[in-house]
């Protein structure tokens, strides 16, 4: 009996159940995801306020150079 058709089908769903129990996936919809959201968007809404506040400074001192 020929049982290659065997391992043509154990491999494709070998990968799928490996790429679901990979810790990366459950990171994305575990808990504790959306607190952790929330902060990422308030670290990067502080850091574009920083980078806003030197962009205005460096436009007063081109202000200030060209005058």
């Amino acid at each position: 009996m020929n049982w290659s058709w065997l391992i043509t089908l154990v491999c494709p769903l070998m990968m799928i159940l490996m790429m679901f129990g990979m810790p990366g996936m459950r990171g994305k919809h575990g808990h504790g995801g959306h607190s952790r959201k929330q902060a990422d968007v308030e670290k990067l809404q502080q850091e574009l306020n920083e980078l806003k506040l030197q962009n205005e400074q460096m436009r007063s001192d081109i202000r200030s150079i060209t005058s």
